[in-house]
């Protein structure tokens, strides 16, 4: 059930990078030409550095929903998840990254929920050793591997 490695962030340094917007999935622009404002990863996408995380993705169980071997999660685990959040569950003593569903609240469990057919949800009552540690809030992927 591992599926993935957490480190913590180094939060203390600028990273400015030149940010295109209105990138279409369609018909080629010029990008080039709009290069004007920056992206501070730091800055515009952790908005509680001393809560936030990164984890390293292993495993394929989320890869419908986006989220693939290798990945890099960001996680802040100061929010409060919600139902339908992709959250980083510590489960029995492993961590895993799932689907919270907690539909099932009035009958004495819930669930993580994988995004893939070939896994089964992860069932959660009041035996297990649960907690939801964070929430994942961005994924980061590497396209040129």
């Amino acid at each position: 059930m591992k599926s993935i490695k957490l480190m913590k962030g180094e939060f203390d340094e600028s990273l400015n990078l030149l940010l295109a917007p209105g990138i279409k999935a369609g018909f080629p622009s010029p990008a080039g030409d709009y290069l004007r404002e920056s992206l501070d990863f730091n800055r515009d996408l952790i908005r509680h550095p001393e809560a936030t995380f990164y984890g390293l993705v292993e495993g394929d169980s989320m890869e419908n929903a986006g989220i693939n071997d290798g990945d890099i999660a960001v996680i802040d685990r100061s929010l409060e998840p919600q139902d339908g959040d992709v959250v980083v569950g510590y489960i029995n003593g492993d961590f895993t990254v799932k689907f919270l569903d907690l539909s099932h609240r009035a009958e004495g469990y819930i669930e993580l929920r994988p995004a893939n057919p070939r896994y089964q949800p992860i069932r959660i009552d009041e035996t297990d050793n649960f907690e939801v540690w964070g929430v994942v809030v961005w994924t980061i992927k590497n396209w040129k591997r």
